[in-house]
């Protein structure tokens, strides 16, 4: 059993809030609906009114996370009413089983375009490969009609994303396209796509060399089955910079879940010593047991977003020694209880 977690001085995290636009973004499918999102926003500490005022930093990463869960939980649609018909709960877990199922990133595209184009009716998913570039294609199917600009946004990170995690290694990107016009302000844009932008395109995607389709899937059945877990707080929020060696220890973190490997297993795993590790991590500003924490907390919020799980199930999965220590760690890492984290 892994130690219990101790109050830690938090990491200071680049990047740390999400701008409004891509909040409003979020929201825009079940306001086309009628629905008042400002119930939404409370629920995850959001002030509508503030948030709405020019000059707003944003949410961070977990509350838009939250609003995301809270939204799917009522909708039971994975693309926030963005499609004509809607994305039942699962289609984003049978995607990326398809892509799992495949050789390399060439299959895996693929696999997960014909995938997406059974579940959808409104754009057709493709491979691309022009030159010494490929994409993951996406084109809208009715010449005159316009997929949303967030389902376009969404849409292009989640499967970039996902194809990276299929890759176990990062997916460089040349440029990705949208079909909209290029928006006045472009506020937080470089933190989600980190790449040149080309706007009013025939179609929207994300660009990659070619010589990448070979690179071969190095996830299993294990390792997603985690993945699943907390998906969406992976491929949704923008990228986070744990450093080069923490992320490596983060990754075994996750696949080891629900174990919890000691400093000299970690070490062990990754061919080093453990007092070499700690150097490394130190190096990055960081440390075994606030990986640790951070991992828990995500999980945690996640499994009480999405799940009824039991706190005294939940304290054991997360390695804790009993459901208190585990109530009072999450009460540091949130500032709610657990039961009034869920109630919500």
């Amino acid at each position: 059993m892994a130690k219990d977690l101790k109050p830690s001085k938090p990491r200071v995290n680049t990047g740390a809030f999400i701008a409004p636009v891509f909040v409003f973004g979020m929201l825009s499918g079940p306001e086309s609906r009628g629905l008042n999102m400002d119930g939404y926003l409370r629920q995850v500490g959001v002030d509508p009114s503030a948030l709405r005022t020019p000059g707003h930093p944003g949410v961070t990463p977990m509350q838009y996370v939250a609003l995301f869960y809270a939204l799917l939980n009522d909708l039971k649609d994975e693309c926030m009413g963005l499609f004509s018909r809607p994305f039942k709960p699962g289609s984003f877990a049978l995607t990326a089983r398809e892509g799992l199922s495949a050789h390399d990133l060439r299959g895996a595209i693929k696999r997960m375009s014909a995938a997406l184009n059974l579940l959808q009716d409104d754009v057709f998913f493709s491979l691309q490969v022009n030159g010494d570039e490929a994409a993951m294609h996406m084109k809208p199917i009715e010449p005159s009609g316009q997929t949303a600009v967030f389902a376009q946004e969404t849409m292009v990170r989640v499967m970039w994303r996902l194809a990276a995690w299929l890759l176990n290694a990062p997916l460089p990107i040349r440029h990705f396209d949208f079909t909209y016009p290029e928006p006045a302000s472009q506020e937080g844009y470089d933190l989600v796509f980190p790449a040149p932008r080309r706007y009013a395109q025939a179609a929207f995607g994300f660009w990659f060399n070619a010589s990448a389709l070979s690179t071969p899937v190095s996830r299993d059945e294990p390792a997603l089955r985690v993945f699943l877990t907390d998906a969406y707080t992976q491929v949704i929020s923008p990228p986070r910079d744990f450093g080069a060696v923490a992320q490596k220890v983060r990754n075994h973190l996750m696949r080891s879940y629900p174990q919890w490997p000691t400093l000299e297993e970690v070490a062990a795993h990754l061919h080093t010593s453990a007092s070499s590790l700690q150097r490394h991590l130190s190096a990055e500003h960081t440390s075994l047991q606030w990986l640790k924490d951070d991992l828990r907390r995500d999980l945690a919020i996640a499994r009480l977003s999405s799940s009824r799980v039991s706190l005294v199930q939940l304290a054991s999965e997360l390695g804790f020694s009993d459901s208190p220590t585990f109530q009072r760690a999450f009460k540091r890492w949130t500032g709610k209880h657990c039961g009034a984290y869920r109630r919500r």
